[in-house]
């Protein structure tokens, strides 16, 4: 039988949180991730993961509180589910969803809901997977789907109107990013030791509040890339990334 942690405050400075693990360069990121986690708790979120080495998980809160361009009651939002490498194909991220699901109705929650996309993409769940447990597509933004399972008939969440803009008024390359990843911090450092090596401009716009989350003009798990205005991706670049995808 398989074995799992909630990081709560007794226990989140002992435990690691599956993503960047033991990879030393990314250490500041998981620091920050961390204390993101911290501030979290009293909002009800959830970081759930097996007891073993490696990248097993569930992170979820309500969607209230949720730092995603989503507007909702009473629904629980889930940022991410992972289960990598040889755990896969053993029933885990099943385990991990039903848990969410049991603990949703728990707490007398309407519903709950999460990001997918028509075409794979990074950091973003499988659609397919969670159209098995009954999750129905409630909202739609490019090749981005909101997907939601409904206990009750209350009203379910929908992008906020600033999340459809998918522009911004800046034509330099422009990056909106979180903490809630622990692998944005060191991509940040690099990509700027970058740019200004290369004389590129570049903007970073760090989301470090419910409220800049709630008004993000884009689909925003936790990094969104702009050039000449336009939405280009969600993919957490690195050096090599951002040079290609210039070119």
């Amino acid at each position: 039988m398989n074995e799992y942690i909630n990081l709560d405050s007794s226990n989140i400075d002992s435990e690691h949180i599956c993503c960047a693990i033991g990879d030393p360069k990314h250490q500041d990121g998981v620091d920050k991730k961390k204390k993101w986690i911290k501030s979290k708790l009293k909002d009800g979120h959830v970081f759930r993961k097996l007891n073993a080495r490696g990248k097993i998980f569930i992170e979820y809160e309500p969607i209230e509180t949720a730092w995603v361009p989503i507007d909702g009651k009473n629904y629980e939002y889930i940022y991410c589910l992972w289960v990598a490498g040889s755990f896969k194909g053993k029933g885990i991220a099943k385990e991990l969803l039903e848990y969410a699901i049991h603990d949703a109705k728990e707490k007398k929650m309407s519903g709950i809901c999460t990001l997918v996309s028509l075409k794979k993409k990074p950091f973003i769940g499988e659609k397919k997977f969670f159209e098995h447990f009954g999750f129905q597509v409630v909202d739609t933004i490019q090749d981005y789907e909101l997907m939601a399972l409904s206990f009750d008939q209350n009203e379910t969440p929908r992008f906020c109107d600033h999340a459809r803009k998918m522009e911004i008024e800046d034509q330099d390359f422009t990056i909106y990013y979180s903490n809630e990843c622990p692998y944005v911090e060191y991509e940040v450092k690099e990509l700027t030791d970058y740019a200004k090596e290369k004389n590129i401009p570049l903007h970073f716009i760090k989301i470090d509040s419910l409220e800049k989350a709630k008004n993000a003009p884009c689909i925003l798990n936790n990094w969104a890339n702009f050039y000449k205005g336009k939405f280009i991706s969600n993919t957490i670049l690195n050096a090599n990334a951002f040079e290609k995808l210039l070119k």
